[in-house]
């Protein structure tokens, strides 16, 4: 179990000994930014349960809640040409 500002994230799990130190759904060997991955790459859920079938909806859904709070909320200047 991970926690991450005010949120606790029951099924992403962080073990430095681990994929790298990388954030993983369950203490399995399956990072959260390879279940990212799989989503754009599967936009069908049934294709991707197909290729990844010790998933389910739940670790999808926290994978992406969990990479959307690891990104900034703020916007960037954009140049004008």
């Amino acid at each position: 179990m991970l926690q991450g500002g005010s949120v606790v994230y029951s099924r992403i799990t962080w073990n430095p000994k681990q994929m790298n130190g990388q954030p993983c759904i369950r203490g399995m060997r399956l990072t959260v930014r390879r279940v990212v991955a799989a989503v754009a790459a599967y936009p069908n859920r049934e294709d991707l349960f197909r290729n990844y079938p010790e998933l389910d909806e739940e670790d999808v859904r926290e994978a992406l809640e969990f990479a959307a709070s690891s990104l900034a909320d703020e916007s960037a200047p954009i140049p004008v040409a």
